[in-house]
C-alpha cells in the first residue's frame, strides 16, 4: 500500500541525521515495547508481515508523530484486539478484565535466547526455476495494491538490473492477511539515480531493491 511507511524518495522530511554511538534504546520504556512486541509475536496469532501491515495502516498523522517504538505499540494494541487477545476496555484499564484461556503458545523467559538465536527463516523451497537471471533488464511493475506489498513506491514503472538470484522466500504480500505464504523467488534489482529521478537523479548513484518476481516483468 502506498502508506505512511514509503518515505523512499519523497521530499521535505529534511536530512537523515544519524547519532554518533546511537544507543540501541533511547528509553527504558522502548526495551519493554520491543520484548512486549516479540512475545505477542510468539503467540503465533498473526505473521510477521501482519504485524508490519499492522503499522503501516495507522493513520499518517499518527504514524509521522509517534517515535519508531511508539509505532510498534500502536501497532501490537492493534493486532491484540484484532486477535481477540484482549479487548478495547482492558487497553484502556490496563489489565485483565476477564479471565480468558492460557495460550498455546508461550515464550518463556528461559527460551528467549535461543529463540532470539534461531530468528524466523522465511526461505522456502519451490518448484519453479527462477523466470530472470543476473545481468537481465527488468522492469518493476506499477501496482497499487490496497494491501501490503513490499515493492517501493519510488521504483514501480522503473527499469533495472538483475543483480542476483537470491532464493526463493515467503511473498509478504499474501501472508500479511490470511494468504498464505506462496513462496516465490526474490531477486536484487539495482536501479540508477536518473531512472529513478530523472533529471534531478544522480546518474552515478545506484539503488538495490530486493523484488519478488510477480513484482518484476522483461524490460
Amino acid at each position: 500500500m502506498n502508506g505512511p511507511q514509503d518515505l523512499g524518495g519523497q521530499m521535505g522530511f529534511g536530512p537523515v541525521n544519524p547519532e554518533n554511538d546511537e544507543p540501541i534504546f533511547h528509553a527504558d520504556w522502548e526495551k519493554h515495547a520491543l520484548g512486549v512486541t516479540l512475545c505477542a509475536g510468539a503467540l503465533g496469532k498473526w505473521t510477521l508481515d501482519e504485524s508490519r501491515h499492522a503499522r503501516e495502516t495507522l493513520h499518517p498523522a499518527d504514524y509521522y508523530s509517534s517515535s519508531y517504538y511508539e509505532i510498534w505499540i500502536k501497532a501490537l494494541e492493534k493486532l491484540l484486539l484484532r486477535h481477540g487477545c484482549v479487548t478495547a476496555d482492558e487497553l484502556s484499564e490496563g489489565h485483565a478484565l476477564t479471565e480468558v484461556a492460557k495460550p498455546e503458545r508461550v515464550l518463556a523467559a528461559d527460551r528467549v535466547p535461543a529463540a532470539m538465536a534461531a530468528g524466523s527463516p522465511c526461505d522456502r523451497p519451490v518448484d519453479t526455476r527462477p523466470l530472470y537471471a543476473a545481468g537481465d533488464r527488468v522492469r518493476a511493475r506499477n501496482i497499487h495494491p490496497h494491501g501490503h506489498t513490499r515493492l517501493p513506491r519510488y521504483v514501480r514503472g522503473k527499469t533495472g538490473t538483475v543483480e542476483a538470484v537470491n532464493g526463493a522466500y515467503v511473498f509478504p504480500d499474501t501472508n500479511a492477511y490470511g494468504g498464505g505464504e506462496q513462496p516465490q523467488w526474490l531477486y536484487t534489482v539495482v536501479f540508477s539515480g536518473d531512472e529513478l529521478w530523472g533529471g534531478y537523479g544522480d546518474a552515478k548513484l545506484t539503488v538495490s531493491v530486493d523484488a519478488w518476481e510477480s513484482f518484476l516483468e522483461p524490460a
